[in-house]
Order: C-alpha cells, then sequence, then structure tokens
C-alpha cells in the first residue's frame, strides 16, 4: 500500500471535503417526509380566509398525519424550528409545552422538526410533553429553507394577515409576552 503525505491544510481540505459530502447525500433513513409549496398564488381555507402566502404549504407531522398551513389562516401562528439534538430548543421546550395548550386557539404553535433523525424527534416530543402541539417532521428542510430559517432554535412568527412579524430567537418570557400579545391579552 502506497503512503501519500499531505500537509496540515491538504488535510483539513480532504476532512471538510469529505464532511460535505456526507451532509450532501444525508445521514438520515428512508424517504425524507412530503412537504410541499403553493402551486400558485395565495388559495382559500376552508373557512373562506384568504390563505396568505406563508401558510400554503402542506407537510407532515411526525404521527405521519397530513398537515396543511392553510387551516391556520386568519389567525397569528408561532413556526417553533427545532432540532432534536439542540440544547437550547430543550431547554425552550419546556416553556412551549407549558404555553401552547392556552394559545391553541388564538395563536397556535406549530413545532417544525429537523437536522435529525425522526426517531430522535419523535423522542424528543415525548421527552417534553409537546404531543399536544402539532409536530411537522422537516427532515427533507423544505420548511426551514422556505421560512429562511439557518439555525435552530427559531421562532417564526406570522401575523393575521400572513405577514412574518419576526425570525429569530426568542427565550421563554420574550415567547410568552408575544403570545399574549397576539393573542390580544
Amino acid at each position: 500500500m502506497r503512503t501519500i503525505a499531505m500537509g496540515a491544510s491538504t488535510r483539513g481540505a480532504v476532512v471538510v471535503a469529505l464532511l460535505a459530502a456526507l451532509a450532501v447525500a444525508g445521514c438520515g433513513g428512508g424517504q425524507p417526509p412530503r412537504v410541499a409549496g403553493p402551486a400558485g398564488p395565495a388559495g382559500t381555507a376552508a373557512g373562506g380566509s384568504r390563505v396568505p402566502d406563508a401558510l400554503a404549504f402542506t407537510a407532515t407531522t411526525l404521527e405521519g398525519v397530513s398537515f396543511s398551513g392553510a387551516a391556520l389562516a386568519g389567525r397569528p401562528v408561532v413556526l417553533w424550528f427545532w432540532a432534536p439534538w439542540c440544547a437550547t430548543c430543550a431547554s425552550q421546550a419546556w416553556t412551549v409545552a407549558e404555553v401552547a395548550p392556552a394559545y391553541r386557539e388564538t395563536v397556535p404553535i406549530v413545532g417544525v422538526a429537523g437536522l435529525g433523525e425522526q426517531r430522535a424527534m419523535r423522542d424528543f416530543v415525548t421527552e417534553f410533553a409537546l404531543a399536544g402541539t402539532p409536530q411537522i417532521d422537516d427532515r427533507a428542510g423544505v420548511l426551514w429553507r422556505r421560512f429562511e430559517v439557518v439555525e435552530q432554535s427559531t421562532f417564526v412568527i406570522i401575523d393575521r394577515d400572513g405577514r412574518i412579524v419576526h425570525r429569530g430567537f426568542l427565550d421563554g418570557e420574550a415567547l410568552t409576552a408575544r403570545l399574549a400579545t397576539l393573542a390580544g391579552r
């Protein structure tokens, strides 16, 4: 076997290239869930509300149930982008689990899980008692890209008119205050 001598910078470049190849190839097993964007301009929700472009998507939850963003039209919505290995997400999960039930009808919180294996995502939901809050399986990263989320944990707040009014980090206190304001409390 022939040995090839490499300098430190060459070895570093090879390691980076290998890591990039692994990331592109993906580490998840099976097919990623289906997440689709709008086929055209905003439409109409079941209740007659206009569906803003931000909510014109369909996805699949971690439980395998079809989810339509259009069902959220006409009220403010909080999308919480998280990863199962994220320590910040874990600390925020307690707040989400605590406040989400109180705002379910007025300002729903929808989790968008990504950057991990489905089993780890499900374990996270169980560990932090998030089962009562919809959790979208976005291993493919479609919604993460759609909402321009580049890191976890990120909250995207969409007002009742479909405008994104916040994209970024919120601690528990700030999230609770935002929910109260959006709900008119």
